[in-house]
């Protein structure tokens, strides 16, 4: 009895010591005062080749039209209520596997609170897909 007894204290005492106190809480990130609220686009690796126009299809859910636009590095498009800003286009390089990819703010005219910020890939459209409930955007290629 003394035996199983002697078990339960030594149990308890060693789940008690492996017992860890939470991690100190981490602040938020604080943005200095007239920062960008959108951070400028990663710069392209040495890999990639950077180009000056993107060519998107975009796509009105509602009335199942495509439509196809080009845009240019630093210019905005607009696409039924959004606004599309290409901030950059690159290629990779001829001795790389082939693939494209595109920086794009999008925002919503209508809806303030929609804005996709991200690198779209041409081999990859599911990674960085355009949330819209109407819109649907993709990269079709850089040149």
């Amino acid at each position: 009895m003394r035996l199983a007894a002697l078990a339960g204290v030594l149990l308890a005492g060693s789940a008690a010591a492996q017992t860890l106190p939470p991690p100190p809480a981490v602040p938020p990130p604080v943005m200095a005062p007239g920062a960008q609220t959108v951070p400028p686009p990663p710069a392209v690796p040495e890999t990639w080749l950077p180009m000056g126009v993107a060519d998107l299809v975009g796509l009105d859910k509602i009335t199942t039209r495509l439509t196809k636009f080009s845009v240019k590095v630093g210019e905005t498009a607009s696409f039924g209520a959004l606004r599309i800003t290409l901030r950059a286009c690159a290629v990779r390089g001829p001795n790389q596997p082939a693939d494209q990819a595109a920086f794009l703010d999008i925002t919503d005219v209508r809806h303030k609170d929609f804005a996709f910020h991200s690198w779209m890939l041409l081999s990859a459209p599911a990674v960085a897909v355009v949330e819209h409930p109407v819109y649907d955007v993709k990269l079709v290629g850089c040149r």
